[in-house]
């Protein structure tokens, strides 16, 4: 009964972080890794300590991709801090309706803030939308590499223990 409920949260908890991977308000590498953590505790000999330490480091990385890569695309298409600011809002506003609005919103974001409220030109406003919507895909990519590593290298430290 104790193996069946540690697979089913930790099943469930990586089914929910991959979809967070694309859905910015789910923590998505997050819950991957407190899925991975909270099988160690419930059944220590699937895994060590220091596979979960590797995984975390993947999750660190995945972290600084997400950070990073919104920024770069705004900042290389000319965009500034409320370029960044306004394509966040307009993710978290996009992401209620479909994934085609959250990449919409990312861009209206992006370009309503910098025309609005930065005063740049239309198309200097364009151009940091564009790049938002760039690094935010870019972004996900990358989450969803690192989520897929977490999870590759969980199954296989799990398989090599049985």
């Amino acid at each position: 009964m104790e193996t069946y409920l540690a697979w089913t949260l930790t099943v469930l908890l990586t089914l929910i972080g991959l979809a967070g991977v694309v859905i910015p308000l789910l923590p998505g590498t997050t819950l991957i890794l407190l899925g991975f953590i909270l099988h160690k505790l419930l059944l220590p000999s699937d895994l060590s300590w220091v596979v979960i330490g590797w995984i975390a480091g993947i999750w660190l990385l995945s972290v600084f991709i997400d950070f990073l890569g919104v920024i770069l695309g705004t900042r290389a298409f000319g965009g500034g801090k409320w370029g960044m600011l306004g394509a966040g809002g307009g993710a978290i506003i996009g992401m209620f309706f479909s994934l085609p609005m959250l990449l919409l919103g990312t861009v209206l974001g992006a370009v309503v803030a910098e025309k609005l409220i930065a005063q740049k030109a239309n198309r200097a406003a364009l151009l940091a939308g564009v790049g938002a919507a760039v690094g935010f895909l870019i972004s996900t990519i990358g989450r969803l590499i690192c989520a897929l590593a977490m999870i590759t290298l969980f199954l296989l430290a799990v398989a090599d223990s049985h």
